[in-house]
């Protein structure tokens, strides 16, 4: 009994193998690794924004409706709770990236103002800060980018034959993904009006004036002296 017992899980284990069940666990392992890296990035972000607020404040206190758009956009972002589960729920997904997203935006507002005040652009602290903040963009960017690639791979193996059998048998279903934040500015086609009157051709360059003549040099007079020979003497 125990060898058909031990036979049996064999069989089973090889049957999952075949279908796909060890790679659905792998690339889900793979999804929640990426997905953390994505929270790490985004959270090094938003632990920068106090100082970063503050620092312009001391230079652009006027500035106040940009600063508090920043600090509420930054509240926003703490009240998602972004616990691993939330990639298996679109709807908070997609409510999460867009608290992202209107941080980006907030910050990227933001550091457009300090353009006008050269005293802020000058302070060695927030130099330091922009350039943390410019790092952790770029960091987020990498973390997003596997996060997608993790996700497209997972997605394919659950909806493909004979993988979508065992996803369904055990309740993996598509992740949501990210997606671009413009999506609807940049997928609206240029307009193009072929009926606009084309521009007046520039003007034809006038003539060069032509050299005046050279004057004709003056007549040279020549006197000419005929001497009248004397008669001859007479004899």
């Amino acid at each position: 009994m125990r060898i058909l017992a031990l036979g049996l899980a064999a069989l089973a284990g090889l049957l999952l193998s075949g279908c796909g069940y060890n790679t659905i666990q792998g690339q889900d392992e793979q999804i929640k690794a990426a997905w953390s890296e994505v929270l790490n990035q985004y959270q090094r972000r938003t632990d920068l924004i106090p100082n970063l607020v503050n620092t312009v404040k001391g230079y652009a206190a006027q500035e106040s409706s940009v600063l508090l758009g920043v600090t509420e956009a930054r509240a926003r972002v703490g009240s998602i709770q972004a616990t691993p589960e939330l990639v298996n729920d679109p709807a908070a997904f997609a409510k999460f990236q867009a608290a992202q997203g209107e941080l980006t935006s907030a910050l990227s507002r933001l550091l457009v103002v300090t353009e006008n005040y050269p005293q802020l652009k000058s302070d060695q602290n927030f130099r330091d800060l922009q350039a943390q903040l410019e790092g952790t963009e770029n960091r987020i960017t990498v973390a997003r980018n596997r996060y997608i690639q993790a996700v497209q791979g997972y997605n394919v193996t659950v909806r493909s034959f004979p993988g979508n059998l065992t996803a369904m048998m055990f309740g993996y279903k598509p992740k949501p993904n990210f997606a671009v934040e413009n999506e609807a500015a940049i997928s609206k086609p240029p307009a193009v009006d072929f009926a606009a009157p084309a521009p007046a051709p520039a003007p034809a360059p006038a003539p060069a004036p032509a050299p005046a003549p050279a004057p004709a040099p003056a007549p040279t007079s020549t006197s000419t002296s005929t001497s009248t020979p004397s008669p001859a003497p007479a004899h």
